[in-house]
């Protein structure tokens, strides 16, 4: 169990959501044999939803990994949009641009290698959606930032907000953990309780958290 919500649940949920074909699939067998962090399937399906109902035409992503949920948010967006998407270990970046290249995407997919937090600090250009999932325990860093960039009408999507659990329950928390938990509480309290901003917290998968200005 995630500790977000129950097995049962999950798989249900889970055994609703069609398997990929293809590239896709490749892509998420990859992931799985080789241990790389993606989306769970249910937060994927709820990003390509959102994407395809916003079409965005500018994406900002942090946390590339293989380039899965960019190339997903490109194909749901509909629109032919321009994703910049920002990733640090040279390792990931490497088998990103051979999936991004591969999907004929390399026009529309830009990655901007480097830590998040420096990276954002030098963008200027505004987003119409940004989706957070890299530094678990740096959303609270990266939140400025992201509403600097964030169009008057953007979205902020942030996956893994409650963190198997842990974020919602002191039980659940391990020791290690602490300081990611406490900066996630601290996330998810700015964005709650900001008067300018409208929050939805959904316990799905691992958590996600919507935000867009009143």
């Amino acid at each position: 169990m995630s500790g977000v919500t129950y097995d049962y649940m999950e798989e249900y949920i889970r055994g609703l959501i069609p398997e990929s074909e293809g590239k896709l699939k490749e892509l998420e067998d990859f992931a799985k044999e080789n241990g790389v962090p993606i989306a769970q399937k249910e937060t994927i399906k709820f990003l390509e939803f959102m994407v395809s109902m916003k079409k965005p035409l500018r994406i900002l992503e942090l946390g590339t990994a293989i380039g899965y949920s960019a190339i997903i948010m490109y194909e749901a967006a509909g629109c032919n949009p321009h994703i910049t998407t920002i990733e640090r270990s040279e390792e990931m970046i490497k088998y990103a641009k051979e999936n991004i290249k591969a999907y004929g995407l390399e026009n529309n997919i830009t990655i901007e290698a480097g830590d998040c937090l420096e990276v954002l600090e030098r963008l200027e250009e505004p987003y119409d959606l940004i989706f957070m999932d890299a530094g678990k325990g740096h959303y609270n860093h990266f939140l400025p930032h992201c509403l600097r960039l964030l169009k008057d009408d953007g979205i902020i999507i942030a996956d893994n907000v409650l963190f198997r659990g842990m974020v919602a329950s002191d039980d659940l928390v391990k020791r290690r953990k602490i300081t990611i938990v406490k900066r996630m509480r601290t996330y998810l309290d700015l964005v709650s309780q900001d008067k300018d901003l409208i929050t939805s917290v959904i316990p799905m998968g691992d958590g996600i958290a919507i935000t867009r200005r009143r």
